[in-house]
């Protein structure tokens, strides 16, 4: 008979997640990783099988999570604005304990860059997922005239995904909030004047 496992293999991912998100896939070590989740490598290796396995796993782990809040975020019923304004200051102000870790997905992209092709997948799933809720979002308040009838939405689409990339950097960099949420607001605006009608 096998012998049962002595660990939650999903707290071990989500430990791992957090620790690969502070310190990049290159400065994690497997002993890192043992000392972090209390773990020796034979287990580690038993499980996940090596390092490379583990952060594919830490990384799926991340986006779930992450996609599910701004999915839930920017379909908020009511105004897209106010969806899109609320979702991009929580990523800059929210208060977990990580948040000056900035976006391990951002972070991932800037380290591995095209040199992975796993993680290359991974990355360009999570920032399609974006892409794909942002246009959703935009597109409801253009149905409902929130948003200006000749706005380009393909191109404001692209506009907002590079400032939540931006945000997501300057982020790490612990930018003052002020600065930030200035740029927010200007994003928001740069979609077109709101309809009288809808205006407060």
């Amino acid at each position: 008979m096998a012998r049962p496992r002595e660990f939650d293999e999903q707290e071990v991912v989500a430990k791992a997640t957090a620790l690969f998100r502070r310190r990049g896939y290159h400065a994690t070590s497997v002993r890192d990783l043992g000392e972090e989740l209390d773990l020796k490598p034979s287990s580690l290796y038993r499980t996940f099988t090596d390092k490379h396995t583990l952060f594919l796993r830490a990384l799926d782990h991340y986006r779930a999570h992450d996609s599910a809040e701004a999915k839930r975020r920017l379909e908020a019923p009511g105004s897209c604005r106010e969806a899109l304004r609320d979702w991009m200051i929580w990523m800059i102000t929210a208060p977990h304990d990580d948040v000056a870790d900035g976006c391990f997905v951002v972070n991932t992209a800037t380290e591995l860059g095209t040199t992975d092709n796993a993680v290359q997948e991974r990355i360009e799933a999570a920032f399609d997922v974006t892409r794909d809720t942002l246009e959703t979002v935009l597109r409801r308040g253009h149905a409902t005239g929130e948003l200006p009838a000749d706005l380009d939405i393909a191109a404001a689409v692209e506009s907002l995904f590079t400032t939540v990339l931006g945000l997501r950097v300057r982020e790490r960099a612990r930018h003052e909030p002020a600065r930030l949420i200035a740029a927010i607001d200007f994003a928001i605006r740069s979609l077109g004047p709101e309809p009288e009608r809808h205006r407060s």
